[in-house]
């Protein structure tokens, strides 16, 4: 059972008899009153178990758009139903007025809608329902929560997409440079044409020329079949702040971006997400199936604060490539990182692959290290730029192995690696 405020109002109303008949026997009474009234109006009222609830959601939404939960309510009673019903989800699902007024008569439905606006990615999972319906008097009613299943999938925000259509002009361009005659282990013909003055004769297409009566050479484009492996680092320094969110946030970003390019580039990619295992992996997508494949896989993915095994990382991305490749490892720059175990795992695959590390900076080191204002200013600034420091050495020791290295700060990451990709293609390294 439930009371409103009128019970209250009720209940506070016999503040007069006591007035006029100031006894004992008069609070009593008045009690009695109120417990009947209240009683009558329960008894009267529909029961909320008797109201068929369906939850509706849609399967994804990206992170800072808004959505909707939709219920249909359905009268299975033979009393109308007047009250409140209660679309509850967890705090992070940005549930907005989910407090609607129910007026239902007997075998009736009702839609109600909820206005969702996720702050977190993930899974955002729906709690109960709850029907509370009230008698006529609206006095008192009855309660019931039901459980009502529902699940609305975050995907990243991916606002790096802003970046997309400037680096494909640069691959298209790099591509119409690229197609003219270019010779060598790992390229493809692309077509015949006459010879021109300057042409390598090494090119020349000798049964075609035969069939012409007329000079012809090959033309040759890079491979588009490349092999492209994101890998995001999820152990513990994956969790430390950056900005306005976590530095994984700002690694998904830069695999987004990074995964949409390589795939219009035609390149084969695919993701894993590693800590003490895989907690994600993306393969076999391509086309338009590429990106939202590595949206739903890292919509999920979040930092554990636990110590990533780098060998178990090396290994796994070791089973996954059986040629050369691309290995983009997202991860952090830093002395403890470079002694767990990171160094090692460079130089081993810097041996069969390219590899690049993009890390995150602080955004907040800038700022210590410019203050000076009083001498607490000044040790922040030098511990400040003893990390910078640092983080320079580690990224001298990661190329000396063979890695290139992009360090950039979190709205910086996912240009920067796109840059690095398409120089690397330029350069013809990949």
């Amino acid at each position: 059972m439930v009371v409103t405020w009128r019970a209250a109002v009720l209940a506070a109303a016999g503040a007069v008899p006591l007035a006029l008949w100031p006894v004992p026997g008069t609070v009593l009474v008045w009690a009695v009153v109120t417990a009947l009234v209240c009683a009558v109006d329960v008894a009267m009222a529909a029961s909320p178990r008797r109201v068929a609830v369906e939850r509706r959601v849609p399967p994804s939404v990206r992170l800072t758009e808004a959505s909707t939960s939709t219920l249909v309510l359905e009268n299975l009673g033979r009393r109308t139903v007047r009250g409140v019903v209660r679309d509850a989800w967890v705090p992070s699902a940005g549930a907005h007025a989910n407090r609607h007024r129910l007026d239902l008569p007997p075998g009736e439905a009702r839609r109600v809608v909820t206005r969702l606006e996720p702050v977190r990615r993930g899974d955002r999972h729906a709690d109960r329902v709850t029907v509370r319906t009230l008698g006529p008097l609206r006095v008192a009613g009855r309660q019931a929560s039901l459980d009502v299943p529902g699940r609305l999938r975050v995907l990243p925000e991916f606002a790096s997409r802003k970046h997309l259509p400037s680096r494909l002009a640069r691959l298209r361009e790099l591509d119409g440079r690229a197609a003219v005659q270019v010779r060598g282990e790992g390229t493809e013909f692309d077509s015949l044409r006459e010879y021109v003055v300057g042409d390598d004769v090494r090119s020349i297409d000798w049964r075609a020329t035969a069939r012409r009566n007329d000079v012809v050479v090959r033309t040759w484009r890079p491979e588009r079949d490349r092999r492209v492996l994101v890998v995001i680092d999820t152990g513990r320094t994956a969790a430390v702040r950056a900005g306005d969110g976590q530095r994984i946030d700002a690694s998904i970003e830069a695999a987004l971006l990074l995964g949409a390019l390589a795939g219009r580039a035609g390149d084969r990619v695919g993701l894993l997400a590693f800590d003490r295992g895989a907690r994600a992996r993306v393969a076999g997508a391509s086309g338009s199936r590429l990106l939202p494949a590595l949206a739903e896989a890292t919509a999920g993915v979040d930092a554990r604060l636990v110590e990533t095994d780098w060998p178990g990382l090396a290994a796994a991305v070791t089973e996954r490539l059986s040629q050369r490749a691309l290995v983009v490892l997202l991860t952090a720059i830093d002395p403890a990182a470079a002694e767990a175990g990171l160094l090692r795992v460079v130089r081993g695959l810097a041996a069969r692959h390219t590899v690049v590390v993009a890390a995150v900076q602080d955004p907040e080191a800038a700022a210590l290290e410019a203050a000076r204002a009083t001498s607490s200013d000044v040790y922040d600034a030098a511990a400040a730029a003893r990390a910078e420091l640092e983080r320079d050495a580690t990224a001298a020791l990661l190329r000396r192995e063979g890695a290139e290295v992009v360090d950039a700060l979190p709205d910086d990451l996912a240009p920067r690696l796109a840059d690095e990709y398409l120089a690397l293609k330029a350069a013809g390294r990949l």
